[in-house]
């Protein structure tokens, strides 16, 4: 977590580390330490993108900068930026990759749960979703692969997911690997997940994949996600708003964007044995916008 003090007033935001993109506590923590100068300056928030690359430092340093401004102004942060005010939307709510039989009597603990998020792995696949969708005969479905399929199962594993009724299927190869998407038939939506972090990466995608997964610990902070959001959808992109585990503060930012996704994944607070005291309000599947006191 991020924290920055000035005038009476602190502004926080919080990050996660991600080891797929070789980032650690230590290094991430000590990247935030070494900007402690460059803050010193007072400089305007939207600079920030200028002196940190993309990243889960950045993203902490910038919720704490947009966070600390709004309570300075006295505003709501989505006011200061000139985005609609979020509402209260269905995020989805991740099951972890099992065994099929033990998928399913976790699913069947939360069938009533509108999205659901079913974490896949490889071999199996296609007998865990068929589990999954017994289980929970009336939930929307989006299948997490985490870079697990081959080329060689690739479309088996798509059709076993269409036969489940599946709206979308995320990061299926490895990032760097999936050039077999755009010479195939996808029956169902494809979601870039590892292949996508900034508005950078975006125009490779175009043919390979139909929705893109856009993370705050990715981007490197919300004001680049902002840009990555406008910049998805006119490309023709469908928009997902991603997480990691992580409390509502990491949480509160992504709900700006809500507005635009078509499907919403910020259950990590529900994925943890307990969350912050001044957290977002979950009813179900139901998450409301931050509070000031939490976040912006």
């Amino acid at each position: 977590m991020a924290e920055i003090r000035r005038a009476g007033f602190v502004g926080r935001g919080e990050c996660v580390p991600y080891p797929r993109y070789g980032e650690t506590p230590e290094a991430t923590l000590a990247t935030l330490e070494a900007m402690q100068e460059w803050l010193y300056g007072h400089p305007e928030p939207k600079t920030l993108q200028t002196v940190m690359p993309p990243g889960a430092a950045r993203n902490a340093l910038d919720c704490a900068l947009l966070d600390l401004e709004a309570k300075s102004m006295g505003q709501r942060v989505w006011n200061l930026l000139g985005r609609p005010a979020p509402t209260a939307c269905i995020t989805a709510y991740t099951i972890s990759l099992a065994a099929p039989d033990q998928m399913a009597a976790a699913t069947s603990k939360v069938a009533h749960r509108p999205l659901l998020k079913i974490k896949l792995g490889g071999e199996g696949d296609a007998d865990r979703i068929m589990a999954v969708r017994k289980a929970a005969p009336a939930s929307e479905l989006i299948v997490d692969a985490n870079e697990a399929w081959t080329s060689a199962n690739l479309e088996q594993n798509l059709r076993a997911c269409a036969r489940a009724g599946v709206i979308l299927v995320e990061q299926p190869l490895a990032a760097g690997q999936d050039e077999a998407l755009a010479h195939i038939r996808r029956p169902i939506a494809v979601c870039a997940d590892e292949s996508v972090h900034d508005r950078a990466s975006l125009n490779g995608l175009r043919e390979r994949y139909d929705a893109v997964n856009i993370k705050l610990d990715k981007t490197g902070g919300l004001t680049e996600a902002i840009r990555m959001v406008d910049a998805a959808q006119a490309l023709g992109f469908q928009i997902m708003i991603g997480c990691m585990v992580a409390t509502s503060l990491a949480m509160a930012p992504a709900m700006l964007l809500a507005s635009q996704a078509r499907f919403v994944d910020l259950d990590g607070p529900l994925l943890l044995s307990g969350d912050r005291s001044d957290g977002l309000r979950y009813e179900g599947s139901l998450v409301y916008p931050p509070e000031p006191g939490l976040w912006g």
